[in-house]
């Protein structure tokens, strides 16, 4: 099998995470500037067989797009462009930020710890990739 890729993406930085070859576990990657993403992936698919590209789905509470969606739209479209054998899906990925920062305090995180953005990312990446999982 082949794994499954999340984006948690960002203006700056966008978190990944990506499955075991089995698709059961999600571990988060790394998080890279989102300017370098393009050719991050590109690398990283010629390493790993990957069977599908996730991507966050922001939301507001009322269920509307939320702003950075307009971001997202023309980066999913250069992504389908770059890599056509690859699927893309979206995920909800409401309070993953938020989550996230739990997940740290929970963990026993540091405060100076809990302020790096780019690993709040990768778990928010983690996250919408358990979610995807469990609801698959």
């Amino acid at each position: 099998m082949a794994r499954i890729i999340a984006l948690d993406f960002g203006k700056k930085r966008t978190g990944i995470a990506v499955t075991d070859a089995l698709q059961i576990i999600a571990s988060g990657l790394t998080t890279v500037e989102t300017s370098d993403l393009l050719s991050f992936l590109e690398d990283y698919f010629k390493k790993e067989k990957v069977a599908l590209i996730l991507v966050g789905k922001p939301k507001q509470l009322d269920n509307t797009d939320s702003e950075s969606e307009a971001l997202i739209i023309p980066f999913i479209k250069k992504l389908a462009v770059r890599f056509p054998s690859i699927p893309i899906k979206r995920e909800d990925e409401r309070f993953t930020s938020k989550m996230a920062f739990q997940t740290m305090i929970d963990s026993g995180l540091n405060k100076k710890q809990r302020r790096n953005k780019a690993l709040v990312d990768e778990i928010s990446a983690t996250i919408i990739l358990q979610s995807y999982l469990y609801n698959k």
